[in-house]
């Protein structure tokens, strides 16, 4: 997020700007090495690694930027520098040298500083960064996000291939999986948001308020992995809770959405449309194990219902 936003302002595209955009992308691989170990052995040291790395190749972008500028522009770009450099030197003792409880508390200290500085930064002056720009890269991550609940029912298909037994169940949780991925997309770019992006307050809401679009989406992908697993059994859980994977992730999805676009642009009965999507969608849980093809039949309905509406209207 912070490199799409110092990006949309201060991207020259030069080539010390692109090896310092490598090295960014090497510290992001840093840290995608590093998850696993961090979820089941609880060892952060390559997540740590790489978030710095990261980290260190945005410090410079920012100590570019404030060469190239003055007044309050270069205080605010030297702020910038200066606050996400504090928040790396709090990193290591809060993931690498505390442990239980005060690691815990550790963690959510850092996450409130780290998303306190472009608060903190932008005080006196705003970064100027271009509303298109900033909703294309985001609409962009939320694509390739909801990707990976393609990739999802793609599994769920060769599983089918080879669980002969099985393939009836798998491809109806197939084919709840790829109407919720579609419904999802299609419902985030039903409207455009650039024009409600006009100042730091609007942005800041609608820019944090997008890790949980972000999340929501990558669960929705991670839930029909786990509908998938209970099909053919390898799933030690109840049918409900393996719909909940999925259902309980995009009606989250589908509530953000209403809270940070379809707001802002829908009247009248449109209003309702998401918010009553979400809750007709968590309610696909009570149908157990089989509750992934309605939800998915829900979020279509979703669609129509909106296209049929906009027609109306207009």
């Amino acid at each position: 997020m912070n490199f799409t936003w110092f990006a949309s302002a201060y991207d020259v595209d030069d080539v010390p700007y692109r090896i310092t955009t490598l090295v960014q992308i090497a510290g992001v691989l840093i840290v995608a090495a590093g998850v696993p170990r961090a979820f089941e052995d609880r060892n952060f040291v390559l997540f740590v690694v790489g978030y710095a790395v990261m980290r260190v190749a945005l410090i410079t972008q920012w100590l570019r930027a404030a060469a190239g500028c003055t007044g309050a522009e270069r205080t605010m770009a030297l702020r910038y520098a200066g606050g996400i450099a504090l928040c790396q030197l709090g990193w290591w003792p809060a993931l690498l040298v505390l442990d239980g409880t005060a690691r815990t508390v550790a963690l959510v200290v850092m996450i409130v500083a780290e998303l306190s500085v472009p608060v903190f930064a932008e005080r006196l002056v705003q970064t100027t960064w271009h509303p298109h720009h900033i909703s294309e890269r985001y609409g962009l991550f939320t694509v390739i996000v909801l990707g990976e609940t393609v990739s999802a029912a793609t599994v769920a298909v060769q599983s089918g291939l080879d669980e002969h037994e099985a393939l009836a169940r798998l491809l109806t949780v197939a084919a709840g999986g790829l109407l919720l991925c579609f419904g999802a997309w299609w419902i985030y770019f039903a409207e455009p948001i650039h024009d409600h992006l006009r100042s730091n307050r609007q942005a800041f809401v609608w820019g944090y308020g997008h890790y949980l679009v972000f999340a929501s989406a990558a669960a929705i992908g991670a839930g029909l992995e786990v509908a998938v697993e209970y099909a053919v059994g390898r799933a030690h859980v109840s049918g409900a809770a393996a719909t909940a994977a999925l259902t309980v992730p995009a009606a989250l999805y589908l509530f953000t959405v209403w809270l940070l676009h379809a707001r802002h642009v829908k009247h009248g009965a449109a209003q309702l449309v998401l918010p009553v999507t979400a809750l007709a969608t968590l309610l696909c849980t009570l149908a157990g194990a089989n509750g992934v093809l309605p939800a998915g039949l829900v979020t279509a309905a979703a669609v129509a219902a909106g296209i049929t509406l906009r027609a109306r209207r207009g």
